[in-house]
């Protein structure tokens, strides 16, 4: 008979969530196995807890966990029995991954199913149906290779994620090798994670290789691990990115890091229309159109030239004609990179099957532990609102109701003495809402980026940061991505997208990068309190606790 550990923080409820105690001595190894099959929902002060879902589960099984392994970790940590329905639903999900694959053979692209009974019911159903072109025996079917993707799209709806095995086209050949020293003569490899990143994605060249998400931290070099699996591969290379400043890093990486010169790498903007063997392009530009009817005029682009990897750098904003697209690049090589596979839209599943599933999940605690990121400590500082707000705060609709406590005066006296806190720290002070941002930068004079500021003023004002030249620097979302800025030690969050957690894990990223001191970064957020931007704060938090940052909270006369 099984005997349970009162000290053991886990409890395993029958609807597949479970409550994490967070102040218990098994809290972290705990939360550690938890975070690779689990997905956090809610983190008040003292219980956590994490929902156990098919996706959850089919992540796991993707980077090799097995269903003994989920089960057996949440009887060693439960404090109670494990309701016996959860355990075999764990192994009911589990198992249907891998139970529908696709290949390719002499007749065409195979889906095999391992039962015919199975192979039955998923014929007829209504999503599946019309995608199968001929039943070749009880449990194969042949489909069109332009539908290689819609049809992983529909068997994960119907809870049957397939298992693609069909490979991949070899796309046009470049070669290039990796430098020792860096451009500026530092000495360079790969760290052995960034290295065992990319070695999972390749798989060896085999099929069960060749697509898929790899979650990192930010700071961690995921542009790394995207050069590591560019040269494994030797392969003309599309890269798309979230913006030119992005755009234009990866390209100052590639050519700092490998042999690859300037003319043999192209920028595909809004300014430049370059098609080179590799080739870096924004999503903004893919999915431009002249009208809201309008063709996608960009899209095109995949199409120029034999591209045998295409790499989604924050895959988690990959907008949905890009995801259109990409049903129908099934045979090119997939890999998306991100900080967090958290997407506002929900469709974590259509990442799942039309990029990959996820190969690594490195938590950001145990980066931090090995020294590649740098420690962080998160604060959340709660202020009243002035009165002259209070009324017209109290008779606003909800929306507006975010946007004035978001919008707060009061905030500025607690960025100065956070400021004030931090003196001479490499700062940035990060919000949403540009009039907000424009009132502090003049009171402060302080340099502003925005999205209307020039892409050359942002270069300038990213650089002079990034030398130091200047220690304090305002930013609009536009900073949320890709943005490599090393040295960051501070961010004051001033405003943030409702409850995102999706930006959270980004706006930390910032200064996560180790720090050539070996010092500490600094996360805060200014709130307004007994507001609905308090409630939203609360969400924003998940991400932070799901990664294992303790989350203080104070009041702005404890600052």
């Amino acid at each position: 008979m099984t005997t349970f550990d009162p000290t053991n923080p886990l409890i395993v409820q029958g609807d597949h969530t479970v409550l994490v105690e967070v102040d218990g001595p098994k809290y972290k190894p705990a939360r550690d196995e938890l975070v690779r099959f689990a997905e956090l929902i809610k983190s008040p002060e003292h219980i956590h807890t994490y929902r156990i879902t098919p996706l959850s589960v089919w992540n796991a099984c993707a980077a090799g966990v097995l269903a003994s392994e989920i089960t057996e970790a949440l009887v060693c940590y439960s404090k109670y029995p494990v309701p016996e329905h959860v355990l075999t639903g764990i192994s009911d999900f589990a198992s249907r991954y891998g139970r529908v694959s696709l290949s390719m053979d002499d007749q065409g692209l195979l889906l095999s199913v391992d039962d015919p009974a199975l192979a039955e019911e998923i014929s007829r159903a209504k999503q599946v149906a019309p995608l199968l072109t001929h039943r070749i025996s009880a449990n194969e079917f042949l489909v069109l290779p332009v539908n290689r993707g819609k049809i992983k799209q529909a068997l994960i709806k119907i809870g049957y994620p397939a298992e693609d095995m069909a490979g991949y086209s070899p796309g046009e050949t470049i070669s290039f090798t990796i430098r020792d020293f860096t451009l500026t003569g530092n000495r360079f490899s790969f760290r052995p994670y960034q290295q065992q990143a990319a070695d999972t994605f390749h798989a060896g060249g085999e099929a069960r290789g060749g697509s898929g998400v790899i979650v990192l931290p930010c700071g961690a070099g995921k542009t790394i691990i995207g050069i590591a699996c560019m040269n494994q591969l030797q392969t003309s290379t599309l890269i798309l990115t979230t913006n030119v400043t992005a755009t234009r890093q990866w390209k100052t990486e590639l050519m700092d890091k490998t042999s690859l010169e300037a003319d043999f790498i192209g920028e595909y903007s809004g300014k430049k229309k370059e098609i080179k063997p590799v080739t870096i392009a924004t999503y903004q530009i893919m999915t431009f159109r002249r009208d809201r009817e309008g063709d996608f005029l960009h899209l095109g682009l995949f199409d120029q030239r034999d591209w045998g990897l295409i790499i989604y750098d924050e895959v988690h904003m990959l907008p949905a004609p890009v995801f259109q697209i990409t049903a129908g690049l099934q045979a090119k090589r997939r890999l998306g990179l991100t900080a967090t596979l958290v997407r506002e839209d929900g469709k974590e599943d259509d990442v799942f099957a039309l990029i990959g599933p996820k190969k690594v999940d490195v938590p950001w605690k145990e980066m931090e532990g090995q020294g590649w990121i740098a420690k962080a400590s998160c604060c959340e500082i709660r202020l009243p609102m002035p009165d002259d707000i209070r009324m017209p705060y109290a008779v606003a609709n909800r929306r507006s109701k975010f946007r004035i406590s978001s919008e707060n005066p009061a905030k500025t006296d607690v960025v100065m003495r956070i400021l004030e806190r931090h003196k001479d720290a490499q700062t940035l002070i990060i919000g949403l809402y540009v009039d907000q941002l424009k009132e502090i930068a003049e009171a402060l004079g302080l340099p502003l980026i925005t999205g209307k500021t020039p892409q050359k003023q942002r270069d300038e004002l990213f650089c002079q940061f990034k030398t130091g030249e200047i220690n304090l620097l305002v930013v609009s979302k536009v900073a949320n991505f890709a943005v490599d800025l090393p040295d960051a030690s501070v961010a004051i969050q001033i405003s943030g997208t409702f409850g995102s957690r999706q930006e959270e894990a980004q706006r930390l990223g910032r200064i996560l990068r180790p720090k050539s001191d070996g010092g500490r970064a600094y996360f805060y957020t200014i709130v307004s309190r007994d507001t609905v931007e308090q409630d939203f704060a609360l969400k924003r938090q998940m991400f932070l606790c799901e990664q294992g940052y303790e989350y203080h909270i104070i009041q702005d006369n404890d600052l």
